[in-house]
């Protein structure tokens, strides 16, 4: 007889419980069809695997180094059904940050061909939020250490970073500074600046970078509300913002800072409407996104030591997916 998983079941039972009767019970049998489905069990190991006695059952010695093994078998048979069970059927909507690669919603519908798609644009600050209330599936979100931190207090919720962003400065292409290497921060004195409103997600970050580099008391134009809006004001006013790549267009010129930070976008999704498997498989292809879209920018290109545009896809820099970005599943 070879061990299957309903055996690894019913020995599990038997050591959770202590006694055959309970265990009998439990699963709903006859004590005597358990008691002759153990007898084939121990034979197929080589062994007994518990001590019967009046108080019930114990493991024997090879029931100790057994047993383990045939739980450990039975919550992995748990763990591929449930895995096959997500990802079927049903609805999965999807929050998007402000950068969404265009090609993230064929992605999302050729890895869950049975399920309806629908993404939404929100703001990042709210989307934990908005997925522990199940209003979402998934969602991008951005952070930046214990500056803006994701912090997942649901064991239903898990998360995968998906790149490390560098914020540098965005200026209006023929300003003085825009073809200059990496920028220091005594070059930044005279700047006139955009800034972001407080609501959204990057503010703390901005005032954290701007503290360190001395720029507290900047003369700020304008808070905007997104990236798209400050990148359009440096445009047309001539002034200075930060921004992670994410948040640069291309009509800006973005220039290296000297100690460069990074913030990070991360995919976070409920349990019960990803698998673990989907979740590995899109991280992987926005990923690759963000590496063609990063180098549509000469200064990102520049800056990796990789001046060429024959290459569809750059590397994947250490410097840019680390060891913390390790999926959190």
């Amino acid at each position: 007889m070879e061990i299957e998983v309903r055996h690894a079941r019913v020995v599990e039972m038997i050591n959770a419980t202590g006694s055959l009767s309970k265990a009998a019970m439990k699963i709903g049998i006859p004590q005597p069809s358990l008691s002759a489905q153990l007898r084939r069990i121990e034979k197929a190991v080589g062994g007994s695997l518990f001590v019967r006695s009046r108080s019930g059952v114990t493991p024997t010695p090879l029931g100790e180094r057994v047993i383990p093994m045939l739980a450990a078998l039975a919550e992995q048979a748990d763990a591929v059904i449930a895995e096959a069970a997500v990802d079927t059927s049903g609805v999965l909507r999807f929050g998007t940050a402000e950068w969404t690669p265009p090609t993230l919603r064929g992605a999302l519908r050729s890895l869950l061909p049975k399920v309806d798609v629908q993404t939404e644009t929100i703001l990042s600050a709210d989307a934990v939020d908005t997925l522990r209330r199940g209003a979402l599936g998934a969602a991008m979100v951005s952070s930046m250490g214990s500056i803006v931190p994701i912090e997942l207090s649901d064991s239903d919720l898990a998360k995968a970073t998906i790149v490390r962003d560098p914020v540098w400065l965005a200026l209006p292409v023929r300003h003085p500074l825009a073809d200059h290497g990496v920028l220091g921060a005594a070059q930044l004195e005279d700047l006139c600046w955009i800034g972001y409103a407080r609501q959204h997600w990057f503010s703390p970050v901005e005032r954290h970078l701007l503290d360190g580099l001395g720029r507290r008391d900047r003369s700020v134009s304008h808070h905007a509300g997104g990236f798209h809006e400050a990148m359009s004001w440096v445009r047309h006013v001539g002034a200075a913002a930060l921004t992670p790549l994410t948040g640069a267009t291309s009509d800006v010129r973005i220039v290296p800072l000297a100690d460069t930070q990074y913030t990070e976008l991360t995919l976070v999704w409920h349990k019960d409407a990803m698998s673990c498997g989907t979740a590995r498989r899109l991280v992987e292809i926005i990923r690759r996104y963000y590496y063609q879209y990063a180098r549509s920018f000469p200064s990102y290109r520049s800056w990796l030591g990789d001046p060429t545009d024959g290459q569809s896809e750059v590397p994947d820099p250490s410097r840019m997916v680390t060891a913390e970005s390790s999926y959190g599943f």
